[in-house]
């Protein structure tokens, strides 16, 4: 299987050389690897040029864009950027610049993927450092796949018709592979070192976006106050519920255009009020 990857990154100096030796140290390495040195002022684009006059198989671009700091959309937009160095593949891989992968994980994963034909998306779990111990980052459950560690299968990424620019965007591309019939897996085995926590940075207007993501991905209010009560719980800061749920109601007054269509909507909003059914049933056995 063609394994092709990209690396969107902005100002990611301080990571990068310790990321790429990780990928160079694979048992299986990529076919291709794209970074899109996406508007940087430090020394990003000199440290990725520097690997891909050492390894042929590594390639780096140049996107020039805003220096604001948009979450979601920026990133995505890079990833979509690079997709127009790729030649071919069959899974492709979207990372970021500030994690450390295990040897084996691409040697892994491509035995998942080989296995398992209806498995859509693939990865291992991150892990941030705390005093001298790495723990699991704990923003999500073991069964999502992280943003900064993805790889899909070709037809499940063109099944869900690639990434949605803009906050949200690493939910719904799950919802929707579930969606089109394709399963999901994370491998507890393949623990991906996190060097910078997610989160870092983040504000209120980011919390807003999160809410108008929400209302994007067609949630409804109430699976929304869930939602946003679970992200105020994981940040210990209830001020964050009130931030979402404002750029929820924001956006329905708004109403920009949605990540999925209705019937899509149905399904995503069908399969989240399973899980939260789910999660209330184990608490009760508990």
């Amino acid at each position: 299987m063609r394994l092709s990857i990209i690396i969107p990154a902005h100002n990611e100096a301080a990571y990068l050389e310790t990321c790429l030796e990780a990928f160079v140290a694979q048992t299986r390495t990529p076919d291709e690897l794209i970074l899109v040195d996406d508007h940087s002022t430090d020394a990003t684009f000199a440290i990725a040029s520097a690997y891909a006059q050492k390894y042929s198989w590594i390639k780096c671009v140049k996107r020039q864009s805003s220096e604001e700091h948009r979450p979601g959309k920026k990133v995505v937009d890079a990833f979509t950027f690079g997709l127009h160095y790729i030649t071919d593949y069959d899974l492709i891989g979207k990372f970021d610049a500030d994690i450390l992968l295990p040897p084996t994980y691409f040697e892994t994963i491509l035995r998942h993927f080989q296995t398992q034909q209806d498995l859509g998306m693939c990865s291992g779990l991150l892990y941030i450092q705390k005093g001298d111990k790495w723990v699991y980052e704990a923003i999500a459950n073991t069964q999502h796949i992280r943003g900064p560690i993805k790889l899909y299968r070709k037809a499940c990424f063109a099944a869900i018709g690639g990434l949605r620019p803009g906050v949200g965007w690493d939910t719904v591309d799950v919802l929707l592979a579930h969606y089109h019939g394709f399963n999901t897996l994370t491998d507890p085995t393949l623990k991906v070192q996190h060097l910078r926590p997610t989160g870092q940075g983040y504000s209120a207007k980011t919390y807003g976006a999160k809410g108008e993501a929400l209302y994007k991905m067609r949630y409804g209010f109430l699976l929304t106050k869930i939602t946003a009560l679970k992200m105020a719980w994981q940040g210990q800061n209830l001020l964050l519920y009130v931030q979402v749920l404002l750029g929820y109601l924001k956006a329905v007054i708004r109403k920009p255009p949605r990540f999925i269509t209705k019937e899509e909507g149905r399904c995503i909003r069908a399969y989240r009020w399973k899980g939260v059914w789910s999660r209330l049933g184990h608490s009760e056995v508990r």
